[in-house]
């Protein structure tokens, strides 16, 4: 990089400084104009539209004044990004529904086993430092695929890789409109399938007019509002609970109490007397929609005996209570598919409270030996499918040089880990409270709120008097972890601009991972399939004129699909990494570090991995095996009874190892292959770009 344009960046850095400080300043005094206005009587909903619409508005203004038509700068941002910044996108691009939403909602609810995915999230990050984003950074074009068609040669591993790289980010990207989805539904009071492309045109403002140079300047606002939302009801349950309002120093005290408070939960017979009621219910349900015309015809004919031998000889009271079961019984079978179903969900009330800090629980030692393997497996998958996600390594190819990608990725895992330090945290202040301040409660005391959120999806948030007794016990509340995080204002009585405040950064995680997942899938079309090898004459207009309506198709199609709701949130995001570490890693490693690893073994690599994760995936996560109409038991396809969000620990081994064999039973890369991976894997620390592929 020559002084003028050294001088250049740095005058470009010092302007970026100077207006994000002007805009978190005015996001804060936005939120406190918002805050007056519900003291002075504004409705919940116009808070609620308001910080909808006001947001995304923000991020459509960035969108359009980023527009563009060069191809640099839509693909890459025109490679001047500084690190600080950078960081912070990538951060943004990498915290989605999952980390924001979701996190701190699985850490509540599996307590120590939830750590897996912060140790192996934040953990990835050193494997993309040291593996990958400099050599990226080195090669200087523009998608993962354009890499694995420079370094393997031909087209073939470029396909390979842009169906890899695809698989990877759709199944990424529904799981956040997932999340958008459920946040507008919320606040807006839209049914979930309207909310859901209500939010798709959130995403599509912020990416379809300026590429990656929009996504970036929006991801870094998207970043100001989402760690300032996630902050604030930490800090408030730190003074509510110890009067500290940074309670990571010493939140282990609430953990002694909630430790206590588990103690008497569980040791309430109540619990107990819930959990077998719904245990025989559920079970009775289960039994009952097997055959529902028999099982309907069966039940009525038994209450009318029963009626008419109480009729015949019997109490009078017995006989009220019979004949108030038979007109309550469904009318028909429909109606009683219906109550059974219901009923069937009760299974979800059977299981024991488990202890927050208790590691690896089972009822013996093999049952704990499984928790350990997935515990393990998930720290992996999380691991090494962070340093594979396309939309991830994309960011490093916006920086001006290597040392800036290598500095971006401390700015990412330092910006990152505000937010990971935090979920734990989160997660015990909010369970005690819940055990405090909702268990023990009258039915009839339960807040409005709650009911709003059952409202928005019953399968998130499950409330039922199983027992009859008018009082609350922790097994008649079942809490889904996504609704953790977006709850926790309400919960502890904020005012109600916070819970908007928090949507709004729940809605800037997904939005900003959003952005990035679909401009990958986009550009992967657009720039490796279309302009690589269908037209390679296309002028940069046209290419950029693709890529826009590419992005426009694969969105509509991804909201299409979250509409049908295909697994939650944390499960989507996890088949995301195991699929891209199945896919991609192997590929992307040998080919930078490996100089024997060749075409072929590419691409058998890529397929093998890909196909053996898919096919755990499909053979053992309930919503896809009803996809495919798979009936013989999960434990028939189950290695290592390893969940389905681990699929990639059996994917990534067979992809290396199908590359080191075919690689080894082919002929060698010739010798310019190898002068190019020389020239990856020694980056000065310089800003050049190699021209190779262009």
């Amino acid at each position: 990089m020559n002084q003028a344009a050294a001088f250049s960046q740095k005058a470009f850095t010092q302007s970026l400084k100077k207006y994000y400080t002007f805009y978190t300043g005015g996001f804060i005094a936005f939120v406190i104009l918002l805050a007056i206005a519900e003291q002075l009587g504004l409705s919940r909903k116009a808070i609620g539209l308001t910080f909808l619409f006001a947001t995304i508005g923000l991020y459509a203004m960035i969108g359009i004044m980023s527009r563009t038509a060069e191809v640099a700068e839509y693909y890459v941002a025109g490679r001047r990004v500084p690190a600080f910044f950078n960081g912070m996108a990538t951060a943004a691009d990498w915290m989605s529904a999952a980390s924001f939403i979701a996190m701190a909602g699985t850490l509540y609810l599996s307590g120590y086993d939830g750590l897996a995915f912060i140790m192996g999230w934040t953990g990835g990050y050193v494997l993309v430092a040291v593996f990958l984003a400099p050599y990226l950074r080195k090669f200087g074009q523009f998608t993962v695929p354009d890499f694995l068609g420079a370094r393997y040669g031909g087209n073939v591993p470029r396909t390979v890789g842009v169906i890899c790289a695809i698989t990877a980010s759709f199944v990424y990207v529904v799981a956040q409109i997932y999340g958008v989805g459920l946040i507008t539904s919320r606040f807006t009071g839209l049914e979930f399938g309207v909310g859901v492309f209500v939010g798709l045109g959130g995403i599509l403002v912020c990416s379809f007019l300026g590429g990656m140079r929009a996504v970036t300047w929006t991801q870094v606002a998207q970043y100001v509002i989402l760690i300032i939302a996630y902050l604030i009801p930490i800090i408030w349950l730190g003074v509510k609970h110890l009067n500290n309002p940074v309670p990571h120093v010493n939140y282990g005290l609430v953990m002694q109490k909630l430790a206590e408070v588990e103690k008497k939960i569980i040791a309430d017979p109540k619990e107990a007397e819930v959990r077998a009621i719904a245990k025989s219910r559920s079970d009775a349900a289960r039994a009952a929609l097997k055959d529902p015309a028999k099982s309907h015809a069966e039940g009525k004919a038994a209450l009318e005996k029963q009626v008419a031998e109480l009729k015949a000889s019997g109490p009078a009271d017995k006989l009220a209570a019979a004949e108030k079961a038979l007109a309550a019984y469904p009318a028909d079978v429909e109606a009683a598919t219906k109550a059974w179903r219901a009923d069937q969900g009760l299974a979800a009330h059977t299981a024991p409270l488990r202890k927050h800090a208790e590691a690896f629980p089972g009822k013996d030692e093999e049952a704990r030996d499984v928790a350990r393997r997935n515990f393990l497996g998930i720290v992996l998958c999380m691991m090494f499918g962070t340093a594979a996600l396309p939309h991830i390594l994309m960011r490093y190819y916006t920086t001006p040089s290597v040392r800036e990608a290598r500095n971006s990725v401390f700015w990412t895992l330092f910006f990152i880990c505000l937010l990971y330090m935090s979920a734990p945290v989160l997660a015990v202040l909010v369970k005690y409270d819940v055990y405090t301040s909702l268990v023990g409660i009258k039915h009839a005391d339960i807040p409005s709120w709650l009911g709003a959120w059952q409202a928005v999806d019953a399968t998130l948030l499950r409330i039922a008097d199983i027992n009859g007794d008018g009082i609350l016990q922790s097994a008649e509340i079942q809490i889904g972890g996504d609704l953790i995080v977006l709850m926790s204002p309400e919960l502890v009585g904020l005012p109600y601009v916070i819970s908007g405040l928090v949507a709004a950064g729940g809605l800037a995680a997904a939005l900003s991972t959003a952005d990035g997942l679909l401009l990958t899938i986009a550009n992967a079309l657009s720039h490796d399939v279309y302009y690589k090898m269908v037209d390679p004459h296309a002028s940069t207009t046209r290419r950029v004129t693709v890529a826009k309506m590419l992005l426009l198709v694969v969105a509509v199609i991804a909201a299409w699909v979250t509409s049908f709701k295909p697994g939650n949130i944390l499960f989507l995001v996890g088949a995301a990494f195991s699929l891209a570490m199945s896919g991609l890693f192997p590929a992307l490693v040998l080919g930078i570090f490996w100089k024997r690893a060749n075409k072929w073994g590419a691409i058998v690599g890529m397929l093998v991995g890909l196909g053996v994760c898919g096919y755990y995936m499909f053979t053992t996560y309930p919503f896809l095996r009803d996809l495919i109409g798979v009936t013989k038991p999960v434990a028939e396809y189950m290695w290592f009874k390893m969940n389905p969000i681990s699929a990639g620990v059996f994917g990534m081994p067979a992809g290396f190892l199908a590359i080191f064999v075919v690689s080894l039973l082919t002929a060698a890369p010739d010798k310019e292959t190898q002068e190019f991976v020389e020239h990856v894997r020694y980056p000065k620390l310089v800003g050049d770009i190699d021209t190779r592929g262009n």
